[in-house]
C-alpha cells in the first residue's frame, strides 16, 4: 500500500512514524496520477463490494488468474 506524504527535507513526517518496521522504497512524486471518472467509479464500486462482504481472498483470486493464463 502506498503512503503519500509531503516532506520538508528536514523533519520526519508523521506518515513515516506510523509505518511498521521494515524496508521501504521512497521516491519523489511530482504529481498524482489522475484517474478517469470511470476508474474512480470502478474503485468506489469495488470498495462497496468488499465492504458488503463480496470480496475474495488472495489465494482464490491468484488461483483463478493462473488458471485463466494456462488456457
Amino acid at each position: 500500500m502506498a503512503h503519500v506524504m509531503d516532506w520538508d527535507g528536514e523533519h520526519i513526517p508523521n506518515e513515516m512514524r506510523s509505518l511498521p518496521p521494515g524496508r521501504y522504497v521512497v521516491e519523489p512524486l511530482d504529481e498524482a496520477i489522475a484517474l478517469t471518472p470511470e476508474e474512480e467509479e470502478g474503485l468506489r464500486e469495488a470498495m462497496a463490494s468488499i465492504k458488503a462482504g463480496k470480496g475474495r481472498d488472495l489465494d482464490a483470486v491468484r488461483e483463478r488468474v493462473l488458471g485463466a493464463l494456462k488456457r
